[in-house]
């Protein structure tokens, strides 16, 4: 077990990983490896960890990177044997040493930049759950508010709620305005309606009865988004209520054959 610890620790994986072994010592690393379990797993780790850093730096060195490093630094050659398994005369134990030493920096970043990562990732996650409590938050301000804004309108005896139900082209169709027969001011409930949503071309529009003419009381939209009561055009003395779906912006008149919801008052 000592002889096996102490070729591991010599640095001669790392060079077989970095690919600076001849063919015949690559073969007896192949081969030790073959007999001892702990050869092979020293070299599945040190292939593991140098892959993950490559992979984190998103780039491969230059291939003549590793010469320059080796063939630059000048060790004195001598041979003979590790913790009694061969070793050729070509590499010293200086220059395993300095391999492993290169290969133990290396897998230092590595493991260095999957600690960043995961920094970053836990980082980008708290921004994110910071803004989507802030939109709750918000959301909920928002929804308060017009609670306690349609609990006063509909505690206000001036106002009388008239529900419009939905014709033959739209008989499920529901929404509620809210009328001010002292300020003539016209609200829609937003919140409670049932209507299908328009399109981008199309917009509903909203009629009052006043004499047996409709008068147009403006334009507005339907989706998933609606709430609260929308302050539509004021009018006096209305007979009653209807919504018909026009294009953009609205027509001078309705269109009878998209009549949706209509209502007495």
């Amino acid at each position: 077990m000592t002889d096996i610890r102490s070729y591991i620790e010599s640095g001669v994986l790392e060079l077989y990983v970095l690919g600076e072994l001849s063919a015949d010592e690559r073969l007896e690393v192949e081969e030790l490896a073959e007999k001892h379990p702990e050869i092979r797993a020293e070299l599945t780790a040190i292939e593991t960890a140098l892959e993950a850093f490559a992979h984190s730096q998103g780039r491969t060195p230059a291939p003549r990177m590793r010469d320059r490093v080796l063939n630059s630094i000048e060790i004195p050659e001598e041979s003979g044997k590790i913790a009694g398994i061969p070793q050729t005369p070509k590499f010293t134990s200086y220059k395993y040493a300095f391999a492993a030493s290169v290969a133990l920096l290396l897998i230092s970043w590595a493991a260095l930049f999957v600690v960043y990562n995961r920094l970053d990732a836990s980082r980008q996650q708290i921004a994110v759950l910071e803004t989507s409590n802030q939109k709750f938050t918000n959301q909920v301000n928002k929804l308060s508010g017009e609670l306690k804004n349609s609990l006063e309108i509909l505690n206000d005896p001036n106002y009388q709620l008239i529900k419009l139900q939905g014709t033959e082209i739209s008989k499920s169709s529901r929404i509620a305005v809210a009328f001010n027969s002292r300020s003539n001011d016209v609200l829609l409930d937003l919140s409670g309606l049932n209507m299908p949503p328009n399109d981008d071309e199309h917009q509903y529009q909203l009629w009052a009865i006043v004499d047996g003419q409709p008068v147009d009381l403006g334009v507005f939209d339907v989706s998933d988004q609606a709430s609260g009561l929308k302050q539509m055009k004021s009018v006096g003395k209305p007979q009653a209520f209807a919504v018909t779906l026009e294009k953009r912006g609205g027509s001078v008149k309705p269109t009878m054959a998209k009549l949706m919801v209509i209502g007495e008052v």
